[in-house]
C-alpha cells in the first residue's frame, strides 16, 4: 500500500446488519483489512428508529460497503455518488459498483454432494418470498440438479413478497407443501433461520427429521443451528473473507481504480454436518451398516479392509453398491469425510495443522497436506489464511 507523510483517515460506511453471525463476520473482515492497511473510520450499521438504513446528514464519506437489499436503499446509495461495494446478490449486477459475494455454483455443488452422500434422491428448495435474499441460491441449486438429470421441488406459496401473512397461515402452507413431497426428501433452505423454521413445523406435524425430511441450511448461524431440534446442518460460507475482499476492492476504487466488471466470487468453506441430515436413504442393510461404520470410524485411520471385516461381502460387491448408492467408492468416502472434517476444523478452530491431521485420521501433516492440496488445490495453511483474506 502507498505511504504518505500525511495520512488522512477515510470515512467508510458499512451498511451490513450485525444482528446475525454472517453480518458480524463480514464486518470483522472489513475491520481486519482496516487494521492492516487503514486508517479508516467505520460507520457501522447506521439505522434509524424504524431499523431502516439511514446515513447521518452530517456524515461526509469516502466509500460504502453494503448489503443492498431494497430499491430504496439502492437509490440512497447511488445518490451519494460514493465508491461502493455490494456484498449481497439481491441486486447482482449493478453498474459502476463493485461486487463480492459467495460463489453460488460451488455452494450448490457442496449441498448436492452432501445430500447424495446420504443416498438421498429427492430434492427440494425452501425460501418463502422475501426481500432479504435473492433467487441466485435457488437457481444454482436447481441448475446443479438439472446437470445430473434430477428435479427439484421449489416452495412456491403463490403470494408476493409485499404480502404479509400470519404465522399460522405460513405454517399451513409449508405443511401442505411438505405433505406433497416424495419421501425421504433432501431440503436445501435458503438460510439458517428458514432451516430452523422447517424443523419446527416438522416437529409440530410429526414429520421425522432426518429420516423423512433431511434439512440443510445454505448458511450457518451457531446459535440458530444449535437451538434447532434436531441440530441443523449448514454450509459455512467465508463471510469474514467476503468482508476483507470487499474492503480490498473498495480501497482500490477509492484510490482511483475502475470498478471490476465481474463480481469477486468467494468459495464457501464446508458443510457443518449435524443431526438434521444424518440420514441414510438406502434399502440395503449391509451397505447401510458399512456406511455407518465409515462415518463412525473414518477418523481413526481405517481402510477398506476394516470395512470388509465388519460386513461379510466381497470388496467388488461393496464397491459396486457404494458406486450405485453414493456415486463414489468406499475409499473415496473415507477420504472425503476426513478432508471435509479437516476443512471444518481449519475454519472453525484454532488447532494446529498437526493436531487437525491427527484428528482426521492421517499419519502426519505431510500425508494430510498432500491429500488436502490434491482435493482443494491449496495447502491447509493457505486455506486457513484465505478464510481471513490474508
Amino acid at each position: 500500500m502507498p505511504n504518505s507523510s500525511k495520512i488522512r483517515v477515510l470515512e467508510v460506511a458499512v451498511l451490513v446488519e450485525t444482528d446475525h453471525s454472517w453480518g458480524r463476520s463480514v464486518v470483522q473482515g472489513i475491520a481486519d483489512y482496516c487494521n492492516k492497511f487503514g486508517p479508516w473510520n467505520l460507520l457501522t450499521d447506521p439505522r434509524d428508529y424504524s431499523r431502516r438504513w439511514s446515513l447521518p446528514d452530517r456524515w461526509r464519506g469516502d466509500g460504502i460497503i453494503a448489503r443492498i437489499s431494497s430499491p430504496l436503499q439502492l437509490e440512497e446509495i447511488v445518490q451519494t455518488g460514493l465508491p461502493t461495494v455490494n456484498v449481497d446478490d439481491v441486486f447482482p449486477n449493478l453498474p459502476h459498483m463493485g461486487h463480492v459475494r459467495t460463489n453460488e455454483a460451488e455452494r450448490a455443488q457442496m449441498a448436492v454432494s452432501h445430500f447424495q452422500g446420504r443416498g438421498l434422491k429427492h430434492f427440494a428448495y425452501y425460501a418463502p418470498p422475501s426481500n432479504e435474499y435473492s433467487k441466485e441460491c435457488e437457481k444454482a441449486f436447481v441448475a446443479e440438479l438439472s446437470e445430473q438429470n434430477l428435479s427439484c421441488h421449489v416452495y412456491k406459496p403463490g403470494y408476493r413478497v409485499t404480502r404479509r401473512i400470519g404465522r399460522d397461515e405460513q405454517h399451513n402452507r409449508v405443511h401442505r407443501w411438505l405433505s406433497n413431497l416424495p419421501r425421504p426428501v433432501a431440503i436445501f433452505a435458503v438460510d439458517a433461520r428458514r432451516g430452523r423454521e422447517l424443523t419446527e413445523i416438522c416437529s409440530m406435524e410429526g414429520i421425522s427429521v432426518p429420516d423423512e425430511v433431511a434439512i440443510l441450511a445454505a448458511d450457518t448461524d451457531d446459535l440458530i443451528c444449535g437451538l434447532s431440534s434436531p441440530p441443523l446442518s449448514s454450509i459455512s460460507v467465508a463471510s469474514q473473507r467476503i468482508g476483507y475482499e470487499a474492503a480490498v476492492m473498495l480501497d482500490a476504487i477509492m484510490r482511483g481504480e475502475s470498478c471490476p466488471s465481474e463480481p469477486r466470487l468467494i468459495s464457501p468453506n464446508c458443510v457443518i454436518a449435524k443431526q438434521s441430515t444424518d440420514a441414510l436413504a438406502i434399502d440395503d442393510a449391509m451397505i447401510t451398516k458399512a456406511m455407518r461404520f465409515i462415518q463412525t470410524h473414518a477418523f481413526q485411520g481405517i481402510v477398506v479392509e476394516d470395512i470388509l471385516r465388519e460386513v461379510p461381502v466381497s470388496r467388488r460387491f461393496l464397491e459396486l453398491q457404494f458406486k450405485r448408492y453414493f456415486g463414489r467408492l468406499p475409499a473415496e468416502e473415507i477420504r472425503r469425510l476426513r478432508l471435509e472434517r479437516g476443512k471444518e476444523l481449519l475454519s472453525q478452530s484454532e488447532l494446529s495443522v498437526e493436531a487437525i491431521a491427527d484428528a482426521c485420521g492421517y499419519a502426519g501433516t505431510t500425508q494430510f497436506g498432500v491429500a488436502f492440496r490434491k482435493r482443494f488445490g491449496q495447502t491447509p495453511l493457505a486455506f486457513r489464511k484465505n478464510l481471513h483474506g490474508s
